[in-house]
């Protein structure tokens, strides 16, 4: 049997390090992604906007490969139990709000794909490695990936908020010690 490395490792009751550096890494792509798609939305077609586009596009692809990265990780590596003072509704809660995470880390970036591909305007990962187009060039088909894309990112975003109110709730009203097993990792 191969012995886990240390640095993957985390104290009772705690994320691993990895698993901490997945979660912070993800959460300020996903703000990013956010604050570009919505800064270069409304901007006239010039050559700042196309800048956006591509970095929008790239932070997208980004969060879909660290998301799979994420998501192999912590079904590879059992988070810590929850706090015996939360309830169980609490619990259940937490456990489906993470999985529409989840799910929203994939989808959000692949209707954002789809689009760009129903567009004609192939991505390529930071200027460097073309990606596949998955559907064909189609504009009406792109107009309606750009809402489904739009909204399921607004979708997003609400689920992040709850989460983050949820953390906050947890960390100064309970004092449960909820935050603390994804902030700390010493």
């Amino acid at each position: 049997m191969t012995p886990i490395p240390a640095s993957s490792v985390a104290p009772a009751g705690r994320y691993t390090p990895v698993a901490v550096f997945l979660h912070w890494f993800l959460a300020l792509a996903i703000i990013a992604g956010f604050v570009v798609g919505l800064s270069m939305s409304d901007l006239p077609p010039t050559p700042a906007r196309v800048r956006g586009i591509n970095y929008h596009k790239w932070i997208g692809f980004t969060i879909l490969w660290m998301s799979l990265l994420r998501l192999l990780w912590r079904l590879s590596h059992r988070p810590p139990s929850f706090p015996r003072s939360m309830p169980a509704w609490q619990q259940r809660a937490a456990l489906w709000g993470h999985r529409a995470l989840y799910v929203m880390f994939f989808i959000v970036p692949l209707f954002g794909w789809a689009h760009s591909s129903a567009l004609g305007f192939r991505t390529v990962y930071l200027g460097l490695i073309p990606l596949p187009d998955f559907v064909p060039k189609d504009k009406a088909l792109a107009e309606a990936l750009l809402n489904v894309h739009a909204t399921l990112a607004w979708t997003l975003a609400t689920l992040v908020g709850v989460h983050v109110v949820a953390a906050l709730k947890h960390q100064l009203i309970d004092k449960d010690g909820t935050l603390g097993r994804m902030w700390r990792t010493s």
